[in-house]
């Protein structure tokens, strides 16, 4: 398995124009952040989770040409906000493309792409193949995926394990439960806004604290906001195996 960090930061933390901020007059690529998103390669299966209004960016970065599935975690704008730009997929790969999200997300979709889940369709939007999913395993073209839910506030949101891989964005917390489901997992990948306190997200502290609970051999930070600092500055506040990711970092498992 390959995981590619598409995205690493947040509606908070992408450059900004005229922001005179330490990370966005940086020089250093890694406090490049686009919106939190990755690419998992797996027994020749491309799934990628959350479609950020970076995703055609992301993509093309990548050179990702074939995608199996799209995967949300929820409906906030900055996961889903690209969702329109799957039409290249439809017509490189000539069918629908298998969205697998829980009700309330699909619900949201529906909203805000109404044009796509319309009866009578307009040549050339996106074409999907919705899969509702609860908090149970599921099968994306034969790779099991058991999702692991968190609050975000008070907002339900789908971390997703894969294998001895788990992602978890957007969490505050997670109960007792929930948390046996990361057992044994060997790479993670959580959120960690900023250093001081939020209401909807970890903190720096709270991530560390998180991550070495799980225990997992290594732990990388992502979902970042200007507010957390430069990648260099922060690495140096870390144990040695957790690390902050950057767009483009890629996880062999």
């Amino acid at each position: 398995m390959i995981v590619t960090i598409l995205g690493s930061g947040t509606s908070q933390g992408v450059p900004v124009i005229g922001c005179n901020c330490a990370v966005c007059k940086s020089l250093d690529f890694r406090d490049k952040r686009l919106r939190a998103s990755i690419h998992i390669a797996i027994d020749n299966r491309s799934f990628i989770i959350d479609s950020g209004p970076d995703f055609r960016q992301q993509v093309l970065r990548e050179g990702i040409s074939s995608l199996d599935a799209l995967l949300f975690t929820h409906e906030h704008k900055d996961h889903t906000a690209g969702m329109d730009d799957i039409r290249s997929f439809n017509f490189l790969q000539e069918r629908d493309m298998p969205v697998y999200a829980r009700k309330q997300v699909l619900d949201q979709l529906k909203q805000e792409y109404a044009y796509v889940f319309a009866a009578s369709k307009y040549p050339g939007v996106p074409r999907v193949e919705v899969h509702e999913i609860k908090n149970e395993d599921f099968i994306v073209e034969g790779i099991k995926v058991t999702p692991i839910e968190v609050l975000h506030y008070k907002l339900p949101v789908f971390g997703y394990r894969i294998g001895d891989f788990a992602y978890i964005t957007d969490m505050k917390s997670i109960s007792d439960e929930e948390f046996e489901k990361l057992n044994g997992v060997k790479a993670l990948v959580v959120n960690a806004l900023q250093q001081t306190p939020h209401i909807s997200h970890l903190t720096l502290e709270e991530a560390i604290d998180f991550a070495q609970k799980v225990g997992a051999e290594q732990t990388y930070l992502t979902h970042l906001s200007h507010k957390m600092g430069k990648q260099r500055d922060v690495e140096k506040m870390l144990p040695e195996n957790i690390a902050i990711a950057f767009d483009g970092l890629k996880i062999a498992l």
